[in-house]
């Protein structure tokens, strides 16, 4: 039965003074005659503003009020509710977790709804609320064009076909048309298939005659698709409109930033721009911030380097560098430990460039060179909030690098990275930049090099005997021993790949009082790494092999990525 003493929509608009008695009584009167809700009258006739009203109805109800502008839902949810129900009722599903699915409808309350829902899709209906108008651009853009890239390619050159295909575009044409449904479903997605294949950075490249998609995954760049050089200045001009970019300014590098929510996963995206000879190219960084629960145990490293780094991070003071290329895991091993060492119980800060992932009770700060904030200014006044462990994205210049060493002598554990080759080269590193090899053997006490190696999909590895070129590689001269290796093959479960996800080798050096000597000699980076490697550390050639014996990856994978 009905509640009685629940009181109705426009009761509660005043109670809240949201809404005037004399407004109430107009707007139901009209909503009488109209035959309309009164809600959509309200609105309609001004007297609440929209996002007033969602808002409230959200809180009485206890339901979820939601934007569908950053939501890109997946074409397997869309299919689960036929569109003739998503457009009779105003609704459309946007993820399904497990056997519930959850649905933004404009009427919530609107029992014959859910009812249908649940009986056609067999699944529990969870309901949220959302504008009405954005609902149905969102069942325009999803059920109205279709998922075929090539068939949504043509439908959208046709109507491009007027714009220039080099030089100005017709700025008043170009900004209709980033904004109508194929330019935005095309847009999405390239978005939604590079999270589908977990890549980790899209690049929208221009050529003479088309534009170029490709997707780096796991390290690796593979072209996806070729996009008519006509559509150019569109879909380039969607993705800097979301990133809040001027789609006016062709001429100079900029960068911007995008969330989106596909199904219940939170991605940032980092779009970044640069001018060249056939117009602008793209290059996107994902990161799935939901994803970021990165332990320790999770990097790959060996057990002998995980007691060692284990035993650093228990350091109250020193500088702890992770080294290594761009792409090669710096970021999330630095992540990894702070995830390791934070409790209530410590301060950490850090200054970064950017900040990829938040970490709870950590203080976060963003360089922004545009107010001078840099990262030896922030790691300034870092050092005047009472920190207990500081982390610098990377030790970039001279300055920066002489703050940390100043820190970590001061009583701070300072994670940090550098560019380099091995472990032992950023001793040398940090000396090209000027600083002094007594403050490097004073302040730094751990040194970790590493690299990705693809991981073998488990669904088609496939063994076979170590030939006796690939067992000296491995350093076995036993002519009588065999060995077990793995190949790449490639199926449905890696995309035909043969790899899937990759994993971490590395190289853990400690400073002893030799290599302390011979970095105040300035003695070579590689002297420094043989003296280490006679005292056992394992260095990433030998890690990565060991990897490759124990079949995470493959012979080839480690000398690929040691050669690199």
């Amino acid at each position: 039965m009905p509640d009685k003493t629940r009181k109705s929509l426009g009761e509660q608009l005043v109670d809240k003074g949201l809404l005037q008695p004399i407004q109430l009584e107009k707007a139901q009167k009209e909503a009488q005659k109209a035959g309309e809700p009164l809600r959509k009258v309200l609105m309609k006739l001004g007297y609440v503003a929209e996002d007033v009203l969602m808002t409230h109805l959200a809180d009485e109800l206890n339901i979820p009020f939601i934007s569908l502008s950053n939501f890109i839902i997946m074409p397997e949810v869309v299919a689960l509710v036929p569109e003739v129900l998503a457009r009779k009722y105003t609704l459309i599903p946007i993820f399904r977790v497990g056997d519930s699915i959850s649905v933004a409808m404009a009427d919530p309350l609107n029992i014959f709804a859910t009812d249908e829902l649940k009986l056609k899709t067999k699944l529990d209906i969870e309901t949220c609320l959302a504008p009405e108008d954005e609902i149905k651009n969102a069942i325009n853009q999803y059920y109205s064009v279709s998922d075929d890239m090539g068939k949504m390619i043509q439908s959208l050159e046709n109507e491009a076909g007027s714009l220039a295909e080099s030089g100005e575009v017709e700025m008043k044409k170009l900004e209709s048309l980033i904004e109508e449904a194929p330019v935005i479903k095309l847009v999405n997605m390239l978005f939604l298939e590079a999270a589908r294949q977990g890549a980790s950075d899209i690049h929208i490249e221009p050529e003479e005659t088309f534009l170029r998609v490709r997707y780096r995954v796991d390290g690796i760049l593979h072209e996806v698709s070729t996009i008519p050089r006509k559509l150019q200045p569109a879909v380039i001009s969607r993705i800097k409109i979301l990133a809040s970019m001027d789609i006016a300014e062709r001429r100079v590098p900029q960068d911007g930033r995008i969330q989106i929510r596909i199904g219940p996963k939170q991605i940032d995206l980092r779009v970044s721009t640069v001018p060249t000879v056939y117009g602008e190219n793209v290059v996107i960084r994902l990161l799935d911030t939901s994803q970021m629960t990165v332990r320790l145990s999770d990097l790959g490293l060996g057990p002998e380097n995980i007691e060692i780094y284990g035993k650093l991070l228990k350091s109250p003071y020193g500088i702890i560098l992770i080294t290594g290329p761009t792409g090669s895991g710096k970021t999330t091993t630095l992540y990894a430990s702070l995830n390791q060492i934070n409790d209530v119980g410590k301060n950490i800060v850090t200054i970064e460039d950017p900040v990829e992932y938040r970490l709870p009770m950590v203080r976060q700060i963003q360089v922004n060179t545009k107010v001078e904030l840099t990262f030896a200014s922030g790691l300034r006044s870092i050092l005047r909030q009472d920190p207990d462990v500081v982390m610098v994205g990377e030790m970039r210049d001279e300055e920066t690098a002489r703050i940390a060493i100043q820190a970590a002598l001061t009583g701070h554990l300072v994670f940090s990275t550098v560019h380099t080759n091995d472990a032992a080269g950023a001793v040398s590193r940090l000396i090209d930049m000027g600083i002094e090899p007594f403050l490097i053997t004073s302040s730094v006490i751990g040194l970790v090099a590493q690299r990705l190696v693809r991981r073998l999909c488990k669904e088609c590895k496939v063994p076979y005997k170590a030939s006796k070129a690939e067992m000296e590689t491995l350093g076995i001269k036993d002519s009588g021993s065999e060995l077990t290796l793995y190949n790449a093959v490639g199926c449905d479960a890696c995309r035909k790949m043969g790899f899937k996800g990759r994993i971490a080798i590395h190289e853990v050096l400690v400073p002893d009082n030799e290599v302390r000597r011979l970095t105040i000699q300035k003695a070579s980076s590689d002297e420094i790494k043989r003296y280490a490697a006679s005292q056992g550390m394992k260095t990433l050639v030998y890690d990565g092999l060991q990897k490759a014996k124990a079949g995470l990856t493959s012979l080839e994978e480690v000398l690929r990525v040691i050669q690199d």
